[in-house]
Order: structure tokens, then C-alpha cells, then sequence
């Protein structure tokens, strides 16, 4: 049997965009995503924008009913900016009531809360000021948080500065996938920075603050794989786990860049402008623990096509490689590769510390799930099962060696809106009727419900 450490967490991860809705309501003000999808609507898989979404904002304690149904011991989700400070100053008393029913209701129910500060919602007015370009974005975000911890940190006990901070870097500076849609690595790389200045910049103000918690960060690990044992394969396998995994992991976690990431940027004049006392801030403030989403590896080797000498992008360093016997998750285009958990684990254990972790986020989309309703209703996703029972047996074997995990929290709970992709790839232990907004338990939450209920199978 693979059984789990005592209290191990079990739950799931979500964020306030995604599940709230009511975008327009309870004196919310405007994010880049209600933004973009009010000029660019048609960007949006069928025309599904966040205004709607899974309808959190107002079932929210039968929502918690239902995790409380399979077993949650815990649950990740946001709080949106634009919802408790619309200006940016004045806090919104209806947010306030608002999230404080939701930790209450949490609460009540034995669920740990896990929150989260930001999840990709930049609000509106400050990206108009240039968003983590401007440092005084990141004072105002330090505000945030301050607020945030006074009103809220007597019961949460477990908070995060950032979920997957690379992603606004990637897709919204070098890809056209977020908001603003810029590509220019230069500027990507200031975003990047002074995101990480933003997370030490609030968990100074968190333990200044002496609330008796933990605060860590939320990253997405993708273990980088080199088509073969070549020196040029290893050194663009290097490269990519520089620029996505240890730009956040390494000043998170040892509180200082990697001397070689420096040096490329240095290199390619790509280095951001680094103020008196940037250094020591995020040498004294690193995390007390590590969030790990984990969907996919990234398997590269040494660049053979041609560079674009005109422009620089990641992507100039190595290219991506089909491994031949890699297994696809025919829906989202991403390798399946369980091992990679086990990796990751070995990884955190070995050069970092071995600093409590959890996973953060790990899970399976589908389209057209609909397919696999049976006669009952219930939608039959043994896939998903599956998908879940491997990744935890490689976790398991990480723990028995000596990896410091305290928990496994899939996304997601019910099947929510996912950004450019809306309703598209559906990861829910729960199905969402879209249009009622009613919700369905799937096979994969009945079987979550009893792993959780033996903390292990």
C-alpha cells in the first residue's frame, strides 16, 4: 500500500478569476482579463470571457459542502485585487465579508485554507502604469498583501505570494497568450525580476507583521531533459531549466540567482536594473515553504534551426525535442511523465535544502467530457484516475527517500475557466454545467474521496 506521511494535505488548487465570477459585481473593479476580453472577445475559446466562470462568488458554501463530501482537508484559491482594493487604496467592505465567509466556511468544515495573492490578475489601472514594470506596482502589491494579512491572517495560517510567476513572463512578454501581449525578452526579463523583488518585498512585510504562519511561493516546475548525454544537448537542457525553473526556484529558496543565468544575461545585455538593497531584500526573505505545480517535462536539445539574428527569445538557446517514446495527453498536447514528480522531489531534496514542498497543482484536461457520462450522469474518467494514481506513487517513493512533501493538491475541484482556453480542457472532480451552472461529482472525486478518507491506497 502507498501510504502517506500524517496530516498529509489533500485538496485541490483554484483561483478567485477562474471560479468567482461576478466580475462586474460586489464593487469589483477591472483586470487585465475582463479587460482584454472586452476588446478582443474573440480570442476567447467560444467566446467564454471571466465574467461568468464556475459562480463562486455566490455558491461558494455548497461548494465547500462538496469538498467536505470527498474528504478535502485543505483547498488553495486567490483573492482578487481588483475585488478588495478596486482603486488600489480604499478596501471594499463587500470583498471583505465575501472572503472572510469563504476562510470562516473553510474553517468550519476542518478544510485548510491556502491563500494565494496573485494568480496572473494584474488589475487594470496598474497595468495601464506598466504592471511589474513599474516598481511602484510592486510597493503597491507589498500594500495589498499588508491589507490583506491584517484583515485575513488571524485564521489563515498558510499564504503564497505568487502562483507560477513565469507564466505572466513567458506568455504576456515573449508570447501573445496574456495580456499585454508583448514579445521582448528584454522586457520580460524586468517583469520577472521585479516579480521576485514583489514576493520578497511581501513576505518581509508577512513576518514583520509576527502572524505565526508560513508564506512560501508557487512555482511550476518543468524538468528539463536532454535528448542525449552530448555536451550541447546538457548545456541547452541547463539553459531552459535556468530560464523557467531556477530564475523563480533559486532566489525563492536560496535567496540569490544562479551565477551561470547571470552571466547569459550579462552576456546578451539582457541583465534588469538592480537598485540599491534589491539584493539583500530577496537574500533575507526567502520562503518558508515551496508550492510545485507539475503538468509536464520540457525535452530539449542543442539549437539546429536557424536564430532570427534580429531578435532574442529563450527559445534562441535550444530546441524543443520529441521524445520517441513519450505518451501524450491527446487534449492539452502535453507529455505524460510521472517520473517527473520523483524528479522534482529528488531535486528540492538535494539542492534545496530540502525545504517543505507540496504539490501544488497536478492534473489532466479533457475535451469533451460529456462523452463519457454514463447512464447515471457521472462522467466515467478513469484516465484521470489513473493519471493521478501514477504521479502519486512516484511521490510516494520521493517521501520514502527522504523528500520533505506535506501534501498533494490537484487542479482542480470543479471543472473551471481556464484563461484564452475558457471552458475548453475540463480538469474538475467535479463537472460544470456551463450553462445552470450546476455541478456533478465524476468517478475521479468518489475515488479521491476514499484516498484521502486511508491517506493513501
Amino acid at each position: 500500500m502507498y501510504k502517506f506521511p500524517k496530516n498529509f494535505l489533500w485538496g485541490a488548487a483554484s483561483s478567485a478569476t477562474q471560479t468567482e465570477g461576478a466580475a462586474d459585481e460586489g464593487g469589483k473593479a477591472k483586470n487585465i482579463w475582463d479587460y482584454w476580453f472586452e476588446i478582443e472577445p474573440e480570442r476567447f475559446h467560444q467566446g467564454i470571457g471571466p465574467q461568468e466562470t464556475s459562480d463562486f462568488y455566490k455558491q461558494y458554501k455548497e461548494d465547500i459542502e462538496r469538498m467536505k463530501a470527498i474528504n478535502f482537508n485543505s483547498f488553495r484559491t486567490s483573492i482578487s485585487w481588483t475585488r478588495l482594493l478596486p482603486d488600489g487604496k480604499h478596501i471594499n467592505q463587500e470583498a471583505v465579508r465575501f472572503y472572510n465567509d469563504v476562510i470562516n466556511e473553510l474553517l468550519k468544515n476542518d478544510i485548510e485554507p491556502i491563500i494565494n495573492l496573485y494568480h496572473f490578475d494584474m488589475p487594470l489601472h496598474f497595468q495601464e502604469q506598466g504592471g511589474w514594470e513599474n516598481r511602484e506596482v510592486v510597493e503597491a502589491f507589498r500594500y495589498y498583501a499588508e491589507v490583506v494579512f491584517d484583515l485575513f491572517g488571524d485564521r489563515v495560517k498558510k499564504w503564497t505570494t505568487f502562483n507560477e510567476p513565469i507564466v505572466p513572463v513567458e506568455m504576456g512578454y515573449l508570447n501573445h497568450y496574456h495580456y499585454p501581449c508583448v514579445v521582448d525578452m528584454k522586457r520580460a526579463v524586468v517583469v520577472a525580476y521585479q516579480s521576485m523583488l514583489a514576493s520578497a518585498k511581501v513576505i518581509e512585510t508577512y513576518r514583520q507583521m509576527d502572524q505565526e504562519g508560513e508564506i512560501g511561493i508557487i512555482l511550476n516546475l518543468t524538468p528539463s531533459y536532454p535528448r542525449s548525454d552530448s555536451k550541447e544537448d546538457k548545456r541547452a537542457a541547463t539553459i531552459a531549466d535556468l530560464f523557467f525553473n531556477r530564475s523563480f526556484l533559486d532566489p525563492s529558496v536560496l535567496g540569490k540567482y544562479p551565477e551561470e543565468l547571470v552571466a547569459l544575461l550579462r552576456e546578451h545585455d539582457l541583465l534588469p536594473e538592480i537598485e540599491e538593497g534589491d539584493l539583500e531584500l530577496i537574500a533575507d526573505n526567502t520562503v518558508d515553504f515551496l508550492g510545485v505545480n507539475y503538468y509536464q517535462p520540457r525535452r530539449v536539445k542543442e539549437k539546429e534551426t536557424p536564430v532570427d539574428a534580429g531578435s532574442i527569445l529563450p527559445e534562441n538557446f535550444f530546441d524543443p525535442y520529441i521524445w520517441p517514446e513519450r505518451r501524450m495527453n491527446p487534449y492539452r498536447g502535453w507529455e505524460i511523465y510521472e517520473k517527473g514528480i520523483y524528479d522534482i522531489a529528488m531535486n528540492i531534496k538535494n539542492n534545496y535544502e530540502n525545504i517543505p514542498w507540496y504539490v501544488a497543482e497536478n492534473g489532466m484536461g479533457v475535451e469533451n467530457e460529456e462523452r463519457f457520462i454514463d447512464n447515471s450522469g457521472m462522467i466515467q474518467d478513469d484516465y484521470r484516475i489513473e493519471f493521478y494514481q501514477e504521479h502519486l506513487k512516484w511521490l510516494h517513493q520521493g517521501i520514502e527517500e527522504g523528500s520533505n512533501c506535506f501534501g498533494y493538491h490537484v487542479w482542480t475541484f470543479m471543472d473551471n475557466w481556464s484563461w484564452l482556453n475558457a471552458y475548453k480542457n475540463r480538469y474538475g472532480f467535479y463537472r460544470v454545467d456551463i450553462e445552470t451552472k450546476q455541478r456533478f461529482l465524476k468517478k475521479s472525486g468518489q475515488w479521491f474521496a476514499e484516498i484521502v478518507k486511508q491517506n493513501g491506497f
